[in-house]
């Protein structure tokens, strides 16, 4: 740290700042335009904007439903939020990297990085939460109380405000402006520690959530048939394909950051390219909705249905332009998906036919 923190705050506007920890950490600076990046950042961008897409029609899919205003849903929301949020990140991100980087002020370039930590922060605590959730309704645990919606609802804010603490602190003056020697290469403003204490914490909660699956499939297999039946065990086969896909789209991300933290400045080149580790990880916001909304019938109808009722008006359009034979087929007779769900449709357990 800085002597004082007037003259560490002074240096967030220091518009040189980026560039001479970007030297100091990196034998070369490649932030030239070339056509291959051009196309990276493009395909990015695209994914991303699918990423917003996709779990803004979940978040109105649960809001406009009032079958899905349940505690599940609730964490399911906000997991939708975090990943919609994570997307819109991402492409400020793609849009102010390469030679845009190194005309950043600090305090620029804390707000572009730490958003995507706040973002990975929720969605590991809206993980968490979901786990626990589970781990609740297996064990028939009272736990909530007769306010059971506010109460998730505190929860859930208590996540955001952790998550923009956890990202925030950098910020706020954990970082390594006026130590260089102090610097991750992977992220040059972030100091080393701090990179650590966040892939620990992670790493921790992940931990805690295996657990806690470890838990429910125990209690599952030990229980009678009304508890371990094939609704409850589609249920943890859910969650768990949402858990490994999380662990297997970040576990590149989180291996570079723990090698940036063992590695001494310039000694590893693979640290130079730790940008496409991270968009990598972005899949994972990608996949969430589509795995969630596969294995929930209810839920697939709803967040489908937009597009249902755009196709039928452009089916009335083209009827009344007449053109022939375009009709469109209605959503349950069209969708695979549908036909191969054989899962019954009794809301008195998975709360509404959902196996999330």
């Amino acid at each position: 740290m800085s002597p004082t923190m007037g003259n560490l705050y002074s240096e967030y506007l220091n518009a040189s700042k980026v560039r001479e920890h970007y030297n100091y950490t990196k034998e070369t600076l490649d932030t030239q335009e070339t056509s291959s990046r051009q196309v990276a950042s493009a395909l990015i961008i695209i994914i991303c904007c699918a990423i917003v897409v996709e779990n803004l029609l979940v978040l109105i899919a649960v809001a406009r439903n009032s079958k899905f205003h349940s505690a599940m849903y609730l964490f399911l929301g906000n997991l939708a939020a975090s990943d919609l949020l994570a997307g819109v990140a991402f492409v400020a991100n793609t849009l102010l990297s390469g030679p845009v980087t190194l005309g950043l002020t600090p305090v620029q370039w804390f707000a572009r990085e730490g958003s995507a930590f706040i973002t990975l922060s929720a969605s590991v605590f809206s993980l968490l939460a979901i786990a626990i959730e589970r781990h609740v309704a297996i064990a028939k645990v009272k736990l909530y109380g007769s306010d059971k919606s506010c109460r998730m609802l505190l929860l859930i804010g208590a996540s955001w405000l952790i998550s923009l603490v956890l990202g925030g602190l950098p910020i706020l003056g954990w970082n390594c402006l006026g130590h260089l020697e102090a610097c991750s290469t992977a992220l040059p403003l972030y100091a080393k520690h701090y990179v650590l204490c966040v892939v620990t914490i992670f790493s921790v909660i992940l931990l805690a959530i295996v657990a806690l699956y470890v838990r429910i499939y125990c209690v599952v297999r030990s229980s009678h048939a009304d508890v371990a039946g094939p609704q409850t065990l589609a249920l943890l086969k859910t969650v768990t394909i949402v858990l490994g896909v999380f662990i297997v789209c970040w576990l590149p991300a989180f291996s570079i950051l723990l090698l940036d933290y063992a590695c001494p400045i310039r000694s590893c080149p693979v640290l130079y390219k730790a940008h496409y580790f991270f968009a990598f990880a972005t899949l994972n916001s990608l996949l969430n909705p589509v795995i969630y909304t596969w294995r929930s019938r209810d839920l697939r109808r709803e967040v489908l249905r937009p597009l249902q009722c755009w196709r039928r008006a452009a089916g009335v359009q083209g009827r009344r332009g007449g053109t022939p034979g375009h009709h469109l087929l209605p959503l349950r007779s069209s969708s695979s998906l549908e036909r191969g769900m054989h899962m019954p449709t009794s809301p008195t357990f998975l709360e509404g036919n959902t196996v999330v």
